[in-house]
């Protein structure tokens, strides 16, 4: 996840470029630039590090004038440098970019045998060479664009100066965020609303395929196949928060439509598909110190102890590693027996949860080796664990957890195949699989999500029952816990996640007519078994909803309701099967008419005891 802000108009650029990447920040932290267009050309001041670090060298060198574009980012192809921060200009053309170019090798080998040369490791350079490449044929600045987008596969959010046409600003999106600002006589483009407030309200949110061409004046909005699309201007209030709604109706529903960018943010920088390597800055520096950890204990509250409910089978199955999970609130308030050789994972979305920091306390003070999972730059966890791994979600403003719990079981997938790898306990070739069938899954969870009209359709079946109950065996055990968190609180209906070998013993006394019955029954371990349980409750008259893969037409016989899936690695289906639970849980919210994303009693981050 990067920032990007630009600017045409006649105020001084830098510093409102500088201020906007400010606000941005939360969105990429390792490197920082700006570009600049005047009478003397396009000057670049970028530098690795945080906003404060480019704040002081561009007041160091100054830059002046009236067009610019700014970009904060954090590492995706290409290790956190300044020959590796944005912007990249080539043959004057600057260009900044948040996404990523999926097939940039094969272009850049392509702009290699044509003859051009390049001066970083990232993907993003390639499109300052195809726009440069295409305005030395002759075309006009719109149509340079279109034709190197053309080219392209992957996501992208664009802003791009050129030398030659000193009064417009280009830009473009693709599965990646990107608003435009309209003042008097100025227009703005930023990654979020936030960081063009200031300045403006009047915002323009850019469609997938859309291109823009601004002046002072006015902007030029076209899509890739040449089309004049009429984009509505929305007026933001001085929320930030109402501004980063994005046309949703909540902020539950877009970050749930957020996850696999989300994921797909957690991933960038982190692997490498070519050599199927791991990077994980910090770690990595300590394999030797960590190959000495003989247990694991996974402590959070929520939903991010779901998460490490599946984290736990992992470092089990990959790594042999005995490992626990605990409840933040209960595991400090033992006198758990840790030590030196114990790895404790704090798991916790804004970093700030009261009991996950004492927990963190209790564990350095027994001597313990720390590692944070979160996703909140500079947070409290993360200061005083001697590891971080930054989820990079994105913040996330609906109570209720959804896209946080995604990329924390990404976050704790990669942990322990980085494990397993230095201890050679999986071999190369099929932790590159692993890692290949990873890569896939944010387009399997779009997949996913094009189900919500079906699950609203379910939602209007089922919203007036009282009780649910949901079943999972195996690593869909913790998704039948987090199904049924999602439903109680945000719609308030009762709900109990059980693993369904428990189902006999007692939960099967409460199934009759009055109590639907949702069954995880995607393939893997234990999968026989619960079609066993759906029997067991059709029995007794409970209404089931089955979760199933793509072809099981023998559960989906069985079912009231089949809720279809696509496949993919067992250890990875909980990043699919989610989905729809969370979906589900909100279509219901949503007709019962509860405030899906400030439920009573409920706040974001518990941050007292």
């Amino acid at each position: 996840m990067c920032g990007i802000v630009g600017y045409i108009g006649e105020k001084e650029v830098s510093q409102i470029l500088l201020e906007g990447l400010k606000r941005l920040e939360y969105r990429g932290y390792d490197s920082a630039g700006i570009a600049v267009l005047n009478k003397s050309g396009i000057e670049v001041r970028r530098c690795p590090g945080k906003i404060s670090s480019l704040t002081s060298l561009v007041e160091c060198n100054h830059v002046s004038g009236t067009l610019g574009i700014g970009h904060t980012r954090w590492a995706t192809h290409g290790r956190p440098s300044e020959e590796n921060a944005h912007p990249h200009k080539y043959e004057g053309v600057a260009v900044v970019h948040n996404g990523i170019i999926e097939n940039y090798l094969t272009l850049k080998s392509e702009l290699k045998a044509r003859g051009h040369h390049f001066s970083s490791e990232t993907d993003t350079e390639i499109l300052s060479h195809l726009i440069a490449e295409n305005l030395q044929a002759g075309l006009k600045p719109l149509e340079a664009l279109r034709k190197a987008l053309a080219k392209v596969e992957g996501s992208y959010a664009l802003a791009v100066l050129i030398e030659s046409h000193p009064d417009i600003l280009l830009a473009a999106r693709n599965q990646s965020p990107l608003i435009l600002g309209l003042g008097n006589g100025e227009m703005f483009v930023a990654s979020d609303a936030p960081a063009i407030l200031p300045y403006t309200r009047q915002v323009i949110f850019l469609e997938d395929g859309d291109l823009v061409q601004m002046t002072r004046s006015q902007i030029k909005i076209e899509t890739q196949s040449g089309a004049s699309p009429s984009r509505p201007i929305h007026t933001i209030s001085w929320d930030p928060t109402q501004a980063e709604k994005g046309g949703y109706k909540h902020f539950m529903l877009k970050e749930i439509f957020e996850q696999p960018r989300a994921v797909g943010d957690t991933l960038r920088g982190r692997i490498s598909a070519e050599r199927g390597e791991i990077f994980l800055e910090g770690l990595d520096d300590r394999r030797e110190t960590l190959r000495a950890i003989k247990r694991v204990f996974l402590v959070a509250c929520g939903t991010s102890y779901h998460a490490g409910l599946v984290g736990r089978f992992y470092f089990e199955r990959f790594c042999r590693l005995p490992s626990e999970v605990e409840l933040a609130s209960e595991f400090r308030h033992r006198d758990p027996v840790i030590g030196p050789e114990t790895l404790m994972i704090l798991i916790s979305q804004s970093g700030e949860t009261a009991d996950t920091i004492l927990a963190l306390k209790e564990g350095k003070a027994k001597g313990c080796a720390t590692l944070a999972i979160c996703n909140v730059l500079g947070s409290s966890i993360t200061r005083q664990a001697d590891y971080t791994f930054y989820t990079h979600a994105g913040p996330e403003i609906g109570v209720a957890s959804t896209k946080a719990f995604s990329t924390q079981i990404v976050a704790l997938y990669l942990v322990a195949l980085a494990f397993a790898r230095d201890r050679s306990l999986l071999p190369p070739a099929e932790i590159n699989a692993k890692l290949q069938e990873l890569l896939r899954i944010p387009h399997l969870m779009k997949n996913c999500l094009d189900l919500d009209s079906q699950i609203q359709a379910i939602a209007q079946k089922y919203f007036g029952f009282r009780n649910f109950l949901y079943l999972g065996r195996g690593i869909n055990y913790p998704l039948a816990l987090e199904g049924a968190l999602k439903l109680k609180e945000i719609s308030y209906i009762h709900a109990e996640g059980y693993p369904a070998g428990e189902m006999k013993h007692g939960p099967i006394a409460l199934i009759d007519r009055e109590m639907p019955v949702l069954t995880l029954v995607t393939h893997g371990e234990g999968r026989d078994k619960i079609r066993g349980n759906i029997e067991e409750a059709r029995a007794r008259g409970g209404r089931i909803i089955a979760l199933v893969n793509e072809g099981d037409q023998e559960v989906a016989g069985r079912a009231e309701e089949t809720i279809t899936v696509p496949r993919t690695l067992e250890e990875l289906q909980p990043l699919l099967n989610i989905i729809p639970l969370q979906l589900l849980a909100y279509h219901i919210a949503v007709i019962r008419g509860t405030d899906v994303d400030q439920p009573r009693n409920l706040a974001k981050s518990v941050t007292v005891e």
